[in-house]
């Protein structure tokens, strides 16, 4: 930061983006995946360091933010963006600005059980935050993995079930079609609540062309519409978009 500062020759702002979120009621951190970070004072820690106002929104926020001030939904009202990565989460960006909510919680689609679960996936694997079968546990790159595992008997990686795939592996074929109906189920829950204009996806998974090509015919029949014609776009800053986001968040009042 100070580095910055003497190139561009003044006082920066400083916006970060976290896993989890800021307590209101506490000051501390919740949710976060990177666990560690549960239970301390991350902002007044870094406050105090830097000595200035440090603003902090959850990481799928920022990316919901940047893509909707000028990334994959630049211009439209209602930006959902999704993290499909290590971990899974999303964002909402209501007119370009972050959608926190009163407890901060907004926007945690990574927690939610799975939708319209069908017996062979019930209760859900095991997930970090105590439950069994959160989207995470079911959509995460080593969900992806896991799954595969799980029918197979296979160790491996999301990578390597997508390289399979590619590769014309039935197995790697079958893995990826479950996963896509489980995505598809997941993403037509908050379809149904929120009705984006656009849902912005990033993560490791974005990178995936496979994935964004056959999520609309598994969203569909789950939606409560006549139709269903909701874009669905790679983060425009990928890796990049988290961090842009946070920075953006000086602009809001």
């Amino acid at each position: 930061m100070r580095a910055l500062e003497a190139r561009a020759g003044g006082v920066g702002t400083v916006g970060i983006g976290m896993p989890g979120a800021i307590s209101p009621r506490t000051g501390l951190v919740k949710n976060a995946n990177s666990v560690w970070l549960n239970g301390r004072p991350f902002a007044q820690d870094l406050a105090r360091a830097l000595a200035r106002p440090v603003r902090l929104e959850n990481d799928a926020n920022c990316l919901a933010v940047s893509e909707a001030v000028d990334g994959a939904g630049a211009g439209l009202p209602i930006v959902w963006a999704i993290i499909l990565g290590t971990g899974v989460g999303s964002g909402i960006a209501l007119q370009g600005r972050a959608l926190s909510g009163r407890d901060r919680i907004a926007g945690e689609w990574g927690h939610n059980p799975l939708p319209s679960p069908r017996d062979d996936e019930r209760p859900g694997p095991a997930c970090h935050c105590g439950r069994h079968g959160c989207l995470e546990t079911w959509l995460s790159g080593p969900a992806l993995a896991a799954d595969h595992a799980r029918r197979t008997g296979a160790t491996t990686t999301g990578e390597a079930v997508i390289a399979a795939l590619r590769a014309g592996d039935p197995d790697a074929r079958a893995t990826f079609g479950r996963y896509l109906d489980r995505l598809g189920r997941g993403i037509a829950h908050v379809v149904n609540l929120l009705d984006p204009d656009v849902i912005v996806i990033g993560g490791g998974l974005s990178r995936v062309p496979e994935i964004l090509a056959g999520l609309p015919e598994r969203v569909a029949p789950h939606v409560f519409s006549d139709a269903f014609d909701t874009p669905i776009r790679p983060s425009r800053h990928g890796d990049a978009s988290g961090v842009r986001g946070a920075a953006w968040l000086w602009n809001a009042a």
